[in-house]
């Protein structure tokens, strides 16, 4: 909601600033569809041309993300602490019965108490992997730690490809646009034996592909961008508490201090209180019981 209602502002206060002080929007109607058509399909073009097909896909999704915002809210964090605990409870009580679930993780009765991280298999990979890897009885668990440390790196880096693709268009949209102006100077010199008034016109509508360049590319192409990168930073927050959680765990850790671990680390904005958390323990037990 907020993103619809930061494009309307920009909107109105561009044009009707643009309108406050005498301009009039026909000469930019006349001339707006020939130069997004120069502008806009130059940008697509040569950001088919940077990219490959599944980046392509991958930049056109995330775009969602500026109107969605980040994918994990509050209440999904407060859901995989208790995932978390259950796992690793089960885990120093039976390691033997962990191996089902972890193994399985679409039939587990555990995972399926919590269907939207059981619907994301970046969470999941990472959560059976990491339980695999102490199954394992590393002497160290830093190499644990480390490992975990750059798949998530590399995971981001990824993740993050989407909003470096739209900066890139956003950095070359004004110089395109310049193009554009260019194009509209070469044909007002083609008319230069033409009367004041409409050489006027024909220059007005070469400027506005400058316009257009620098207002799509810091108007809107640059905070979709932003914003996207953001979203991403937010949801990564999520991966990181199951980093925190199951290292603590390597640990040896007590499940409650491992849980407490991760409830610490989560961002404030995002933090269930200390009771909340322990009412949702408690419900989570029962379950179990």
């Amino acid at each position: 909601m907020i993103g619809i209602i930061g494009i309307i502002v920009i909107f109105v206060m561009v044009f009707g600033g643009y309108l406050a002080a005498g301009g009039k929007m026909a000469i930019i109607f006349k001339t707006l569809p020939y130069e997004m058509t120069m502008i806009g399909g130059a940008a697509l073009g040569a950001f088919f041309l940077s990219n490959d097909f599944s980046s392509v896909k991958h930049t056109v999704k995330d775009i969602g993300k500026v109107f969605k915002g980040p994918k994990w809210k509050p209440a999904d964090y407060r859901d995989l602490l208790c995932l978390l605990f259950e796992l690793i409870r089960l885990a120093k009580q039976n390691p033997v019965g962990l191996e089902e679930h972890i193994e399985g993780p679409a039939d587990s009765s555990i995972f399926g108490r919590y269907p939207k991280i059981l619907s994301d298999k970046e969470a999941i990979d990472l959560i059976c992997d990491t339980l695999r890897s102490a199954a394992m009885n590393y002497d160290d668990p830093h190499q644990v730690e480390e490992v975990l440390e750059k798949r998530m790196e590399a995971n981001l880096h990824h993740a993050m490809h989407s909003s470096h693709a739209l900066q890139t268009v956003a950095d070359g949209l004004p110089a395109l646009g310049i193009v554009a102006a260019v194009l509209g100077v070469i044909k007002t010199m083609g008319s230069i034996d033409q009367p004041p008034e409409v050489l006027g016109k024909l220059i007005g509508g070469a400027l506005v592909g400058t316009f257009l360049g620098v207002f799509l590319a810091y108007g809107l192409v640059g905070p979709f961008a932003a914003k996207v990168k953001t979203v991403i930073e937010d949801d990564s927050h999520f991966y990181q508490l199951i980093r925190e959680v199951l290292v603590a765990n390597l640990y040896n850790h007590a499940a409650n201090i491992c849980i407490e671990v991760g409830r610490q680390n989560t961002p404030g904005h995002k933090r269930p209180s200390f009771t909340e958390l322990e009412d949702a323990l408690k419900s989570t037990k029962q379950d179990a019981a």
